[in-house]
């Protein structure tokens, strides 16, 4: 099984349904089941899956090469998904018989075309992200955190790859090593915790919460440099290591302030949430003027 990174993960959407992707290999890899679902409105995905094949046989004797696993975070945890790339949902298109399936087409040709675009202008993909997370209501200081701790996460996970680290599951015990020392949980119990399903737990953090995220990450790939770490027990101590020394940072901010850095809230809610009490402020202070 096949474990991208978080921060490539994102959700799509198509016809206001969601459609599940994430970046593996340099390419768009979309889940299958989203696919058929926003193409179908089928009460069954699986059932009409093992239908679509049946009736196709040709797609069935290539399904090994359509369909690929890939892991997906989710509230309780990583999970396998089927996954197609472009290629792939262009074939398993032809199956599906259905008026949405022309528009989809088009929407994919466009995500291609956008890749091609971001593979040889990196500063595209940036900017589509950032505007993104502009149109989803996050501040502008928000952002600069959130592009920065993508950008420390790949300095991380690429310093594990060259380090003998491989990809899937060991690179979801380092991360939970690095999390559980910073903030006392793991992605997964963190993710419970804020009552998330699909979403991505960074997207849901506060300023200071991802300060911290990102000084655990940081911290570890500056020890396992330092140490020189090779391999996974190796890289699962510069782990433990820097996520301790964000985790001792956090208790010493937390003594200090009196105040708990880990949040079952969200950033938006809590933006939004000071937003109205600015406003109910601001309409407070209109009426006493006029009163006067």
């Amino acid at each position: 099984m096949n474990r991208p990174q978080d921060e490539s993960t994102r959700i799509a959407v198509f016809q206001r349904k969601e459609v599940r992707r994430t970046l593996h290999n340099g390419e768009w890899w979309f889940v299958i089941a989203d696919v058929v679902l926003a193409l179908t409105d089928t009460a069954d995905v699986k059932s009409y899956m093992r239908d679509m094949r049946r009736r196709d046989p040709e797609l069935d004797k290539g399904w090994g090469n359509i369909s690929h696993p890939l892991s997906f975070p989710t509230g309780g945890g990583p999970q396998s998904l089927a996954c197609a790339n472009t290629e792939g949902l262009f074939r398993l298109i032809q199956a599906i018989s259905s008026p949405k399936a022309e528009p989809f087409r088009r929407w994919l040709a466009k995500v291609g075309y956008e890749r091609v675009q971001e593979i040889e202008d990196p500063e595209l993909a940036t900017k589509r992200t950032r505007a993104l997370y502009k149109a989803k209501g996050y501040s502008d200081d928000w952002i600069e955190k959130r592009m920065r701790s993508i950008a420390i996460r790949d300095e991380l996970t690429d310093e594990w790859k060259q380090r003998g680290v491989k990809e899937q599951r060991e690179f979801a015990i380092l991360t939970a090593e690095i999390s559980e020392a910073t903030f006392g949980l793991t992605p997964s119990e963190y993710a419970r915790f804020k009552q998330l399903k699909r979403e991505n737990l960074r997207d849901h953090m506060t300023d200071l919460e991802l300060i911290f995220s990102m000084l655990g990450e940081a911290a570890t790939t500056e020890i396992a440099r330092n140490r020189d770490a090779q391999g996974f027990p190796e890289n699962k101590q510069a782990a433990r290591a820097g996520g301790e020394v964000a985790g001792k940072a956090r208790k010493d901010l937390e003594r200090k302030s009196g105040r708990k850095v880990v949040t079952s809230e969200n950033y938006l809610a809590l933006t939004q949430g000071e937003k109205k009490k600015q406003r109910a402020a601001g309409a407070s202070a209109k009426k006493r003027v006029r009163k006067k």
